[in-house]
């Protein structure tokens, strides 16, 4: 039985988790808070209290780290230093990770690392992110990339929604909204579980991927539409102009793991 770690069982992290329990893997998870033990403790996760700050510290690192798998799933902190901070963080995990069994890695990214250059973007992008959460993303990319102690998979998600993340109420209400021309990258939780899911069964390594829904609705038409669908005051924008976008590119993903998203259009998921 494979074992997988996942350093950040919160939003994303605790239902991959119980997933991958339920694929037979036996799974350890960290938090970051004591109460958080308890909640994985009850769902059949073996728990750890972890923190990077960017000093790594906790209880049975050891234990933590004796695993086939890591995923590597906390974002930037908002600071203004995360572009330094963030990088920190990740250098100092990777020196606790020295002589440990990690030798597969999968590291949460985000579409932030790419700027918004008014067309599609893939994986093969080189112009530089403009925001300070994708450069520390970015640099935090390229320290696990080019490590020779372990092989890592870079996986890219646009914006999370499903759940308790209910767009329609993100810009519900709000006025003079710019960019309601602009098309949006969004991702299901479901759909994050499963492509992580399927990276480790099917052992894809060293590779980057981008992980968004193929159908990228306008941002006015798709917020006016949720906040409407949930009984909320639409929120209301200055025009219908493409201010500043890209259109994620998620190909090389369903190619690569065969994959078929189970919410290809975030337009049509129900609340």
């Amino acid at each position: 039985m494979e074992t997988v770690s996942i350093l950040g069982c919160g939003w994303l992290g605790l239902p991959l988790a119980e997933y991958l329990i339920g694929k037979g893997y036996n799974v350890k998870g960290s938090t970051t808070t004591r109460s958080g033990l308890g909640v994985m403790k009850s769902r059949g996760i073996e728990p750890f209290y972890l923190v990077i700050d960017p000093g790594l510290r906790g209880q049975g690192l050891e234990d933590f780290f004796d695993c086939d798998v890591l995923v590597v799933n906390f974002p930037p902190e908002r600071r203004d230093d995360i572009a330094e901070y963030h990088p920190a963080q990740i250098r100092s995990l990777m020196a606790r990770l020295v002589g440990s069994p990690v030798k597969k890695i999968i590291f949460v990214s985000s579409t932030s690392v790419y700027p918004d250059l008014n067309r599609e973007v893939a994986e093969d992008e080189s112009a530089p992110p403009a925001k300070k959460s994708g450069i520390a993303l970015l640099r935090a990319e390229k320290l696990f990339l080019d490590s020779s102690s372990f092989t890592t998979t870079v996986i890219r998600f646009g914006g999370l929604i499903g759940y308790d993340r209910m767009p329609g109420r993100f810009l519900a209400g709000r006025k003079n909204i710019k960019g309601g021309g602009s098309p949006v990258n969004l991702i299901h939780r479901d759909d994050c579980v499963e492509i992580l899911y399927r990276i480790i069964s099917q052992n894809l390594w060293g590779v980057t991927l981008n992980a968004c829904a193929d159908e990228h609705p306008l941002r006015k038409d798709y917020y006016t539409a949720r906040a409407l669908r949930l009984g909320l005051e639409p929120p209301e924008f200055l025009d219908s102009a493409r201010a500043g976008y890209k259109i994620v590119n998620s190909g090389r993903l369903k190619r690569l793991l065969g994959y078929r998203f189970k919410y290809p259009d975030p337009a049509s998921i129900e609340d």
